[in-house]
């Protein structure tokens, strides 16, 4: 059964081949764009490396890559037949290329999409990559002497000064790790032997945060250590008053920075996946259309194209079924391999 079946007058076919013309050439420039748009992730997403726990969420970014890669050599040779489809001479030359060229075309487009859906439904991943490489960046935080964590310091003051955050969760979880190196603490006096002497670890803990957690905006200068202690600052009532830190964590700045960023190219390679969906569909109208033409010798007669000369499942068929055919045999010859390696006894 054919699927939507439509006519198509001389007039008609031209206006096709020349407005698709125009559409290929728009959307390469889309795969352009859908290229360079996984770049700028990657390159966001390195950038915050040292705080993430794994790279799965570069899937998104590499993916994006390809995709544009693919989409410029898709919609280049798109282009070209529709030049040769004003030329009804020309055009036949295309048949033996259409079949792989729907295969790969089909391919790419759906992993478009696959990498729009990809985009939103990586926030959980996200979220506990971030999760795990705070936890270390704050743990490290002092490592200013060991080699591979020396930069440690610097990645997360940096970070909490340009997303105006403090901590993993919040800045509480500075409350929980020896942040000051033992080279900068004097263990001569007390109040430092008392704080290492009351920790089963043996750690330095106290109520202070790193100074990249101030925030300037604040009046007050900024109290940064004894936060919960009222009684060591002036005029002070830390379960009352406003804190003049960050009080959001890194994790949640860092997860809405980067969600947002995926949402917004989600929504643009979905609306390029469109104009990709719009090229593929009227190129295929654009090839029924022509092939009525091969062999006629009035070349302006009314053809007809279509999408689909069979219905939906056995068209799919058509392409899974040599896949399948092609595994099966080398499942076969990889028995019958292992056999003739079997020893006889």
């Amino acid at each position: 059964m054919v699927l939507m079946k439509m006519k198509f007058p001389f007039e008609k076919r031209m206006k096709l081949a020349q407005g698709l013309w125009l559409l290929s050439w728009m959307a390469t420039l889309a795969g352009a764009l859908t290229f360079t748009l996984g770049c700028f992730l990657k390159t966001e997403l390195r950038r915050r490396a040292e705080v993430m726990d794994n790279t799965e969420i570069h899937a998104v970014p590499n993916t994006l890559m390809i995709v544009g890669l693919a989409s410029l050599g898709i919609n280049y040779f798109a282009g070209r037949m529709c030049q040769d489809a004003l030329d009804a001479g020309r055009f036949p030359r295309w048949k033996t290329f259409l079949q792989p060229y729907w295969g790969v075309s089909l391919f790419f487009t759906l992993l478009m999409l696959t990498t729009v859906i990809m985009s939103y439904a990586m926030k959980g991943n996200l979220e506990w990559s971030l999760k795990i490489g705070l936890k270390n960046g704050i743990r490290f935080y002092k490592d200013t002497d060991t080699p591979g964590r020396c930069f440690q310091k610097q990645t997360i003051d940096r970070l909490q000064m340009e997303f105006q955050c403090c901590g993993n969760t919040d800045f509480k979880d500075w409350f929980e790790v020896q942040w000051i190196s033992n080279r900068y603490l004097d263990f001569s006096s007390k109040e430092v032997k008392d704080r290492v002497k009351s920790n089963v670890d043996g750690r330095y803990l106290f109520d202070g945060v790193p100074f990249s957690c101030c925030n300037p905006s604040s009046p007050r200068p900024c109290i940064q250590d004894r936060l919960t202690n009222n009684s060591a600052h002036y005029n002070y009532e830390h379960q009352t008053e406003e804190l003049n830190i960050y009080i959001r964590g890194c994790r949640e700045a860092l997860v809405n920075y980067y969600m947002g960023l995926m949402n917004t190219i989600g929504a643009a390679v979905l609306s390029i996946f469109l104009v990709q969906s719009s090229v593929l569909v009227s190129l295929r109208y654009l090839q029924t259309a022509m092939e009525a033409v091969a062999g006629q010798e009035n070349t302006e007669i009314e053809t007809e194209g279509y999408l689909l000369e069979k219905g939906v499942k056995e068209t799919i068929m058509e392409y899974v079924t040599p896949v399948l055919v092609f595994l099966q045999l080398n499942e076969v010859g990889s028995e019958d391999a292992e056999a003739g390696e079997t020893p006889a006894k």
